[in-house]
């Protein structure tokens, strides 16, 4: 069997199919995250060129990043430094510099989506995009399978000797299987109204222990690799810790809410516990985007067009 082509010519363009599938992957997760956002009141026309400055920053960071981590394989190849092509690019890195690019490009272009709200929301959105990005990055890559092996799974890859276990295969289905489990928390905490933030740090947490096993499983152990499982199990241990805070917050709010709706109702009647109560105090969804600001006095609402477009001028009471 031979390996999968890493590249191939257009005329005399010479093209790498990691590349393309990278791109596939970032389409991808755009036009998710871009769905996610309308399904809960939110505006998705700034996220094009927010995109545009989150994909420059993620490959920028994975880069670095990663070359920092193995730089005894280029102190003497200095060139390679920047040939991404032949893979490189550290998940860590990535999220190290796009997190806080998205999250400012939010605040300046949709100020009312909530930071906590965001973090939820493209939670769900990376770990799909990773499961994808595995089969369309490293699984086409320049030496992307993972120990050698002669199991009857094994791929063989392009600059790689003898059959390789096919990590990215793996890991894949790793990342498909957390994203299923962040769904199903994300429809808990929909049924009891809370609490934000829970599902990112499930997602953390959950992609954290599969990096873990990853390279401890899969990978051939290389000069970065420590950093990366040292990194993993920070995610695991920060995501856990952060999870169990907003749980317990959680509970002692709803706690607080039946106490206030009993004393209203009969000061002595018994305070029910935070799940016999949470029936009654879920949000359809807590999610959603703030409702727009009242009109000012003296303004007068502008009729939309007959194909819903706000008509440029508005119309003022002097």
């Amino acid at each position: 069997m031979k390996p999968i082509p890493v590249l191939f010519h257009i005329g005399p363009l010479q093209v790498h199919t990691y590349g393309i599938g990278l791109a596939i992957t970032f389409w991808f997760a755009y036009r998710y995250f871009a769905r996610r956002l309308r399904a809960h009141g939110y505006p998705d026309e700034w996220l094009g060129r927010a995109f545009v400055w989150i994909i420059v920053s993620a490959i920028v960071g994975a880069r670095v990043v990663s070359v920092v981590a193995n730089w005894s394989q280029y102190a003497h190849d200095i060139p390679g430094v920047f040939a991404v092509w032949h893979g490189g690019l550290s998940s860590f890195g990535g999220l190290l510099f796009a997190v806080p690019v998205g999250f400012w490009a939010a605040r300046r272009w949709c100020p009312q989506l909530r930071a906590v709200i965001a973090a939820d929301q493209v939670a769900v959105v990376l770990v799909l995009a990773w499961s994808m990005g595995r089969l369309l990055g490293p699984q086409l890559m320049f030496r992307g399978g993972g120990y050698q092996t002669t199991a009857w799974y094994g791929m063989y890859y392009a600059g790689q000797v003898g059959k390789r276990i096919p990590a990215p295969i793996f890991q894949a289905i790793e990342c498909f299987v957390v994203w299923v489990i962040v769904l199903q928390i994300e429809k808990a905490v929909r049924r009891r109204g809370g609490p934000l933030g829970l599902v990112a740090t499930s997602a953390v947490t959950l992609w954290g222990l599969s990096r873990v096993s990853d390279e401890t499983l899969l990978l051939p152990h290389h000069s970065g690799g420590d950093a990366v499982i040292g990194a993993s199990i920070a995610f695991v241990v920060a995501g856990t810790l952060v999870g169990a805070w907003l749980i317990r917050r959680d509970r002692r709010r709803q706690v607080d809410a039946a106490v206030d709706v009993q004393e209203t109702e009969s000061p002595t009647a018994p305070v029910d516990t935070p799940d016999a109560v949470s029936d009654s105090t879920v949000t359809p969804d807590p999610w959603a985007a703030p409702p727009p600001p009242p009109a000012a006095a003296g303004e007068v609402p502008a009729a939309e067009t007959e194909d819903g477009e706000v008509p440029a001028e508005t119309v003022l009471h002097s």
